[in-house]
């Protein structure tokens, strides 16, 4: 887990090791990473019948703790009248937002979820940033398992997100594109796809 305050070397270190990854992509890995969030806009404009902030928002209120595919699922059953397969907090919050209610009213907008929908809703959304638990461990340097990684922490999460950012910047691409493309690098390499690359890592943050 990330200090919620960490230092200026060790925030040097985290942009190095997402800069890292992003350059790790090949030419498929990046146009997969870069298009993601276009996508997925369109899949939350398909499945809403045109109502793309709904769309959005039940995809990312059912986002927490599930694999995309079930994740695109359970929102398509959603909006098909089948609302399950999470847990009442987060049904509930579909719920509301199929009943009209704005997204940013539901979910929490300072952490993963609700930028998960600001993503989805606006891909070119330049400030928005989802980090997840491989967000998380990319710029950490290593796999953390099922380790607690703190994300509900909003200084921990401002600090990955800020991290995310400078990466951005120094690569010329969104913030989104930049945490996409490193999701498909690393998700890949975790499953075998591909050599996972050699990051820098501390015992102790510096």
């Amino acid at each position: 887990m990330i200090p919620v305050n960490p230092s200026d070397s060790t925030r040097r270190r985290y942009v190095r090791n997402i800069v890292k990854v992003y350059r790790q992509a090949t030419e498929d890995q990046e146009a997969r990473g870069k298009s993601w969030y276009r996508t997925a806009h369109q899949l939350a404009d398909m499945m809403s019948g045109g109502n793309v902030i709904a769309g959005a928002g039940v995809i990312a209120a059912l986002s927490a703790n599930k694999a995309w595919d079930m994740n695109r699922r359970l929102a398509h059953d959603a909006f098909a009248g089948r609302v399950h397969g999470h847990t009442g907090d987060a049904l509930g919050k579909v719920v509301k937002i199929m009943s009209g209610v704005d997204p940013a009213e539901v979910l929490p907008m300072g952490i993963k979820t609700g930028n998960f929908y600001r993503c989805i809703l606006d891909p070119d959304d330049a400030e928005a940033v989802c980090v997840d638990r491989h967000a998380h461990d990319i710029a950490y340097g290593s796999p953390q398992g099922n380790r607690d990684r703190g994300l509900s922490s909003k200084g921990r999460y401002a600090a990955l997100s800020l991290a995310y950012r400078n990466a951005a910047a120094i690569l010329g691409v969104l913030p989104s594109q930049v945490q996409a493309v490193t999701w498909v690098v690393w998700t890949e390499s975790l499953a075998g796809v591909k050599r996972r690359p050699t990051l820098e890592r501390y015992s102790h943050d510096q």
